[in-house]
Order: C-alpha cells, then structure tokens, then sequence
C-alpha cells in the first residue's frame, strides 16, 4: 500500500517491460534535478574506473532513461529494445563486436537482469581488449538492503538462489536483484575458477540514503532539490556502515591477458 501511494502518478499501471516505460523513464530523470545529480555522482565512479589509454569504444548496456554519453564522449549506447536516442539494440548475451575491439563495458542496474550471466561474461571477455574493464553499480546485499528489496522493491530479490541463471519472463521484469552479490561474493571463487581472465579489482558498497528520499524513477520526488549536498554528506557517512546498510555496490572487474599470466608463471 505504501508503495502504491508513493508511486510516480506517470509510472502507475503501466509495462514495466515496454520501451515506452523506459523512455518515459527518462522523461522523469530529467524532470527530477535531485535524481539526476545521483546519477551524476554514479557515472563519475564508473568513468573513473576505465583505462584512460586507448582509442577503442566503450559500450555501455541498457543505456534505457539514462544519460551518461553526455559525459562520456564517443560511447556507444544500446538496449535490449528500441527507444529513441539509443544507438543500437544489443543482447548482452551476444555481443555484435569483434575481439579485442572494446576497451570496456558500463552499465547501471543492467547485470541483475541477465538471465545468462555466464554468457555475458564470456562474451565481454571476447570483446574487451586485456587491460579493459567492466564497471557497473548493482544492488548488493546486506541486512538493510534485504528489508528494502523484498519489502519495498518490485523486482525479485533471491539471495538464496541456488544458480545464476533465472527463467527469462521479461527484459525488465525478469530478474534477481541480489545476482551482483551472489556471483561475486557468495559465489566468488567460482566466478573466479569459471573465469580467470577477469580479475575482480574493486567492490565498494554503498548506502544511497539520497536515492531513497528521491523517489527513484517510480516513486515521486520526496525532498526539494536544494536538499541534495545535505542529503549527500549523510549517506557517505553512514558508508562506515556499508556491510550493513549497503543497497549498491561499484563492481570492477579487469580483463586480464591470461596468456602473459601463464608466460610469468
């Protein structure tokens, strides 16, 4: 119920699997300063983790209602489906680039949704040259973040999920949202054994007390913009507290060159 009263008015009833909800979506990012300035703290952690040499393409997944080529020039952006302003309709499951051809992958929210988790990596480990790297913000779990995701959050929320993979139902719809943790926290030395050419170089979870108060993309906006820096200082303070208050993580992963990995060894 409380959910239901908090609700975006533009959001209510509609698909969340059809392009149109994602492009309204964006629609609603741009009508909320306070959330896109969140957006804008998080595309600098992800920026600032790719390689700075190079003259390769970035490919960002479920590029959907955000707007990170604004400060990334020369990315490339893509979805599962078509939505205005996209530049190509890509699965990250099969990946339409040649080896060694991307220095990274970005993505935000994207990895929970992938049914085939296994497939994705293998295919960015084909596409990304050694040295690149994917970065993505994903939800983590953590004792605050399981009250909020089963109790207050739409998607599926299975940190006792026996596999990676989860039955495609839609490609928004269809999700775990504690997937990120589980392949790279619970399930980690599997992930590492299945995939040695990525190296996890960084998870850093994180409290986004600012991200609750502004609504998101489905609820309305519950503080006045000027808020934000307020609101900003007393989330990274409670980052102290991020094993138990986390509902994000920054994930770093590095492609490794595995044939130079074996010449040393």
């Amino acid at each position: 119920m409380l959910r239901s009263l908090l609700a975006h008015p533009k959001t209510r009833g509609l698909d969340m699997d059809a392009p149109e909800t994602t492009a309204l979506r964006r629609a609603i990012i741009q009508e909320k300063p306070f959330l896109q300035q969140i957006y804008q703290d998080w595309y600098r952690l992800i920026t600032t983790a790719l390689p700075n040499d190079g003259d390769k393409a970035v490919l960002e997944l479920g590029s959907g209602g955000g707007f990170l080529a604004e400060l990334l020039p020369g990315l490339i952006t893509s979805d599962i489906f078509h939505i205005p302003g996209v530049d190509a309709v890509i699965d990250g499951h099969d990946l339409p680039f040649a080896a060694n051809s991307l220095k990274g992958i970005v993505m935000t929210n994207v990895l929970h949704h992938l049914p085939q988790p296994r497939a994705f990596f293998h295919e960015a480990e084909r596409c990304i040259q050694p040295g690149g790297v994917i970065a993505m913000i994903e939800p983590w779990v953590t004792p605050w973040s399981r009250f909020i995701y089963t109790g207050l959050h739409h998607e599926p929320f299975q940190p006792d999920a026996a596999e990676w993979e989860f039955p495609q139902t839609g490609p928004l719809s269809g999700a775990n949202g504690a997937l990120p943790w589980i392949i790279f926290q619970r399930d980690r030395t599997r992930f590492e054994q299945e995939f040695p050419a990525w190296q996890i170089r960084h998870i850093q979870p994180f409290m986004p007390l600012r991200y609750l108060v502004s609504g998101g993309v489905s609820m309305r906006n519950l503080m006045p913009n000027w808020s934000y820096k307020a609101w900003r200082g007393l989330g990274n303070s409670l980052n102290r507290w991020e094993n138990s208050l986390g509902m994000f993580a920054l994930i770093v992963l590095k492609r490794s060159d595995i044939s130079a990995r074996i010449a040393t060894q």
